[in-house]
């Protein structure tokens, strides 16, 4: 049996898939690790063949073509065997200890026939260009070793969330949600952050600094860049997420979730106005509108909600490019806090 399913979504990856998937390898017979080279055009996908010939019984290799970091995710969970299913790019890594704490916690509780829904860890951001880092931790949020419901958790600041880094799904929890992330699109990490969590109630949050994310390559997507760039990206991650969950359906959970719920929405959205703000083209004035105009059709509530935050009854009163200016002020702001990117 298999304890964890890790998928490595991989596309020309040469230069870093040894790192990552040599730091998978720690956790031994427990986990199985699917490598989905993703179209790659380099020498990725005789990397991921090689490492499953030298461990058949722990490494998968799957080719597929190019469809994105999303379809990465989508491949790596359908074809899991693992009781849980994490994701790790394939251009970061995961610290040892802290990995085998975490399989040592879900083996004791599986075994015991108590698992959780989902496992909370920390990430950290590896600012290699200065040798820094940024620890992303929960300790003032959620309880710690133990089990938990959504009711027990406390209010997160604006730029804190459970990202992808921080989770370990319960594999059939997770398939049962009925999750498609989009191909061909960045920043999927926060729909794969959203729209599973409300149906994980039984949660557990181990205080390791697990995740090892890499910052400093020019070509990563969270450069203010490729940011700006790929606006519509976002704009379409934002779009899935809005029709996650109606109003009413947010409106039913429980107090904390729900404020969680919402604490979410309104970060990626200041998110979604730092993308596509940040330039002027009628292009993006036009997905932009279509968003909102889209949302207001389907869920006038929501809409209305949404639009009543503090932060966008500002945005919304100025001026294109002073909504522009004040997001990445914002940003960077954000940026020099977390050191991302």
């Amino acid at each position: 049996m298999k304890y964890l399913t890790i998928a490595v979504p991989s596309y020309n990856s040469h230069d870093y898939l040894s790192k990552c998937v040599e730091s998978l390898l720690v956790g031994g017979e427990d986990v199985e690790i699917i490598i989905v080279n993703d179209g790659s055009t380099d020498d990725t996908g005789e990397i991921a063949m090689a490492y499953q010939q030298k461990y058949p019984t722990i490494v998968r290799a799957v080719n597929k073509p190019n469809g994105g970091h999303g379809s990465g995710v989508n491949k790596g969970l359908e074809l899991a065997t693992g009781l849980y299913y994490k994701v790790v790019d394939s251009d970061d890594w995961l610290d040892a200890e802290a990995f085998k704490q975490l399989l040592a916690t879900i083996k004791q509780h599986v075994d015991a026939g108590e698992g959780a829904d989902l496992y909370i860890t920390n990430f950290v951001y590896e600012h290699v260009v200065d040798n820094t880092s940024y620890v992303s931790d929960y300790i003032k949020n959620l309880p710690q070793n133990r089990f938990f419901g959504w009711d027990e958790i406390k209010p997160m600041k604006l730029w804190k969330m459970l990202l992808m880094h921080s989770l370990t799904y319960n594999t059939q929890k997770l398939r049962a949600v009925g999750m498609v992330l989009p191909e061909h699109t960045f920043y999927v990490d926060n729909v794969y952050a959203y729209q599973p969590i409300a149906h994980m109630q039984k949660l557990y949050y181990l205080n390791v600094n697990l995740y090892r994310y890499f910052i400093g390559r020019s070509d990563q997507s969270v450069t203010i860049e490729n940011i700006v760039k790929r606006y519509d990206n976002q704009i379409r991650c934002m779009r899935q997420i809005l029709s996650s969950y109606t109003y009413d359906e947010l409106q039913a959970m429980c107090k904390p979730l729900r404020k969680q719920m919402y604490h979410n929405l309104h970060a990626i959205m200041c998110n979604t106005y730092f993308f596509t703000t940040a330039k002027d083209s009628p292009e993006r004035r036009k997905l932009f509108a279509e968003m909102w105009s889209d949302l207001k059709e389907r869920d006038i509530k929501l809409y209305r909600r949404i639009r009543r935050m503090p932060t966008f009854i500002l945005l919304n009163c100025l001026p294109w490019k002073l909504k522009g200016a004040l997001s990445t002020l914002a940003y960077k702001f954000l940026r020099k806090h977390v050191k991302l990117g």
